[in-house]
Order: C-alpha cells, then sequence, then structure tokens
C-alpha cells in the first residue's frame, strides 16, 4: 500500500476513503489467508474478508490526524476486527482445557526425565494416544490461542477501544512503554529459542517473516499440514511459557 498522505482536519473525504479502501483489498485478503490456517468449522475465509472490511470501514469513519498514522490505524483495526470475529467464535470447551491440562502436565514430567523439550510422538505415546489424535488436540488448541498470541503485537482495551485510540499522540511512547515492551520482546526471544529447531523455524518465518503456511512448508521441504502441526505444537508451549494457559481460559 502506498503512503497516504492525509491533511484533513475532520475525518475523510469520501474521495480518500474510496482510494484507501482499493488499496487496502489485498491486504485484507492476504491478513485473512494467513489468520485462516485453522479456522473454527462455522467460519469461512470470506467470513474473516466480511469482518475486514467491516473494521476498515469503522476505521475510515473513526480516523481523525490526532490518531496517527493512517495507515497503520486502519491495518490495525482491519485485523482487530478479523482477530474478534475469530475470538466471538473460539469452541475452546472445558473438555479442551482438561485435555490442554494433561498435555502441559505430561510434557512437564517428561522434559524432567528427558532433560530436554520432548518430541510430539513421545507426548502422545505417553498419553498412550494415536498421534494423529494428539496433534487433532493441539490444532483445536492452538486455533484460540492463536488470538492470544496476537494480541501481543495487537493491545486491546475490554471496551474495544484500541490502544492507539487511547493515547492522544499515537506514535508518543513513555518509558514504562519502551521498557515493558524490551521485556516482553526478550521473554518471548528466550522462550522460542527454547524450542525444538523446526518448531522454532515455523515461528520465525510465520510471524517474523510473515509466511503462509504453504510458503513455509516449501522452504522446509515439507507438507502443509505438518507445518501445522508444528506451529500448533510451538503455540501451545510458547502460551504455556507466557503465561496463563495451564488449563486456565477466560475467554
Amino acid at each position: 500500500m502506498k503512503r497516504l498522505e492525509v491533511s484533513i482536519d475532520r475525518g475523510l473525504d469520501e474521495s480518500t476513503k474510496e482510494e484507501i479502501i482499493k488499496s487496502l483489498l489485498p491486504y485484507i485478503k492476504y491478513t485473512a489467508q494467513r489468520l485462516s490456517w485453522n479456522l473454527p468449522p462455522q467460519l469461512t475465509v470470506d467470513d474473516l474478508i466480511s469482518a475486514g472490511i467491516a473494521g476498515l470501514l469503522e476505521a475510515l469513519d473513526r480516523y481523525r490526524e490526532e490518531l496517527g498514522e493512517i495507515e497503520a490505524f486502519v491495518r490495525m483495526r482491519i485485523k482487530g476486527a478479523m482477530i474478534d470475529e475469530l475470538r466471538a467464535n473460539s469452541t475452546f470447551t472445558r473438555g479442551l482445557r482438561d485435555k490442554l491440562a494433561n498435555i502441559r502436565e505430561t510434557e512437564r514430567r517428561l522434559e524432567v526425565k528427558l532433560g530436554r523439550l520432548p518430541e510430539a510422538e513421545e507426548i502422545a505415546e505417553d498419553l498412550h494416544i494415536p498421534i494423529e489424535e494428539y496433534y487433532q488436540i493441539l490444532s483445536d488448541i492452538a486455533s484460540s490461542i492463536l488470538l492470544r498470541f496476537e494480541d501481543f503485537s495487537d493491545s486491546r482495551y475490554d471496551d474495544d477501544l484500541s490502544l492507539q485510540e487511547s493515547i492522544p499522540d499515537g506514535s508518543a511512547k513513555t518509558p514504562d512503554t519502551i521498557y515493558e515492551e524490551k521485556k516482553l520482546r526478550e521473554r518471548i526471544a528466550s522462550v522460542i529459542e527454547k524450542l525444538p529447531e523446526k518448531e522454532r523455524l515455523v515461528i520465525s518465518l510465520y510471524y517474523w517473516d510473515e509466511l503462509t503456511m504453504k510458503e513455509i512448508a516449501k522452504v522446509l521441504g515439507i507438507t502443509e499440514g505438518r507445518v501445522s502441526q508444528l506451529h500448533a505444537q510451538a503455540i501451545v508451549r510458547l502460551r504455556a511459557c507466557l503465561g496463563g494457559w495451564d488449563g486456565e481460559h477466560n475467554g
């Protein structure tokens, strides 16, 4: 998307809105594809695209210059709208929470025994379940955890106001904010370093290099399904280490 120069004191005129909508349609489709790697059965990619478009239109209506650079503002709202749609359709049941707690306990026990993070096959064997069933459980769990992982970069309040919308100068950061962001990045990096090599690569390629699952599969020379399995395993481990998924979920 080319950088848009907006010098309107009170909102955007219709021609500017039209230009922004046209330029952001490819981004909406791309983001929907990235977030759709494990959609709940009741949602489709088109549903995410619709949510993204609704988020874009809302952002254009709410935008004012004091909210910061327009491109960053509308992209945040588009992605946030899609994440909200996924969260609203999350099916993280009590039964799934119990399975997650069981997996985490097994993983911790095996880690102490083996002196390293256990492989998926080792966890499944200890749980006395087929590896396919284990991956399916991880897939169901990760579809919910993914939303929380995204929240690390898209902080939002419960009243649906973004952090950027709540600060008069959207580009300004307090020393406390800078320090907290630095510590969070260090914490995430430390946890990622402990992941098995393939899981670490998948996380890096997906979240930092922004490759799709299909592109990662080509890079690593494995199937797209295997990439999805590695991603699910990594997300479960990351979220457990970063706090709050040992059988708890408030969403």
